[in-house]
């Protein structure tokens, strides 16, 4: 009988990542996903307790993973807030395109939307901390309560972009995503543009954008 493995968290998420793709759903249960991948069945509950959450930890490792990469750049400390959260969303969906056959099926196989949303819940706290940790300067408004409402406008607008991104990102059929990238670059301006009150240009640039693809796609 062969030796039992001496598994890895990342190994896990591997292993299992490759028999979703493989077989289009998740495996019927922990042991025989162990089994299967001659590891113990103990060990799989070392580092997570369910397949639900470690679908979970997927999508929160590829937040994780970016804020790691953007950190280990010493230009990126020099950008200002706008540079920084376009930094983070070219890294991220990097991250997206190079497992995209597992973020396309783990999004959109589920017939309620919900199901979906919660896979991305631990993505929102890494990503809410990120947003708070770029100081967005906002309007003084002198008044604690009004600046902590403000601020956390601004965290829940802020996922809602992404989450709207992502779905422009699944849709995508242009090369290398490039459309995406367009996406990224004339609503992350238009939304800094807004909170800096200045000239609607960029705003009324990403609505021409949007009504434009909108019409490429129902032609």
């Amino acid at each position: 009988m062969a030796k039992k493995k001496n598994i890895t968290s990342d190994a896990i998420v591997s292993y299992y990542m490759d028999y979703v793709l493989a077989h289009g759903e998740q495996p019927k249960n922990v042991y025989s996903f162990a089994k299967d991948n001659n590891f113990e069945e103990s060990k799989f509950y070392e580092f997570f307790s369910s397949f639900d959450l470690l679908e979970e930890e997927i999508f929160t490792i590829f937040g994780t993973n970016t804020i790691e990469l953007l950190s280990k750049s010493e230009e990126f400390e020099t950008f200002d807030a706008r540079n920084k959260l376009l930094s983070f969303y070219f890294t991220f969906f990097e991250q997206l395109t190079a497992n995209r056959s597992y973020v396309v099926h783990s999004l959109t196989a589920d017939k309620k939307p919900l199901q979906s949303m919660k896979r991305l819940k631990g993505l929102r706290h890494v990503f809410a901390a990120f947003v708070e940790s770029l100081d967005v300067k906002t309007l003084d408004l002198n008044q604690e309560r009004l600046e902590r409402i403000q601020n956390k406008a601004i965290k829940e607008t802020a996922w809602i972009q992404l989450l709207l991104t992502m779905k422009f990102w699944l849709d995508d059929t242009s090369k290398s995503f490039d459309k995406t990238d367009q996406y990224i670059e004339k609503s992350v301006n238009a939304s800094f543009d807004l909170i800096d009150n200045t000239p609607l240009k960029s705003i009324v640039d990403f609505g021409k954008f949007i009504f434009k693809e909108k019409l490429d796609i129902r032609s």
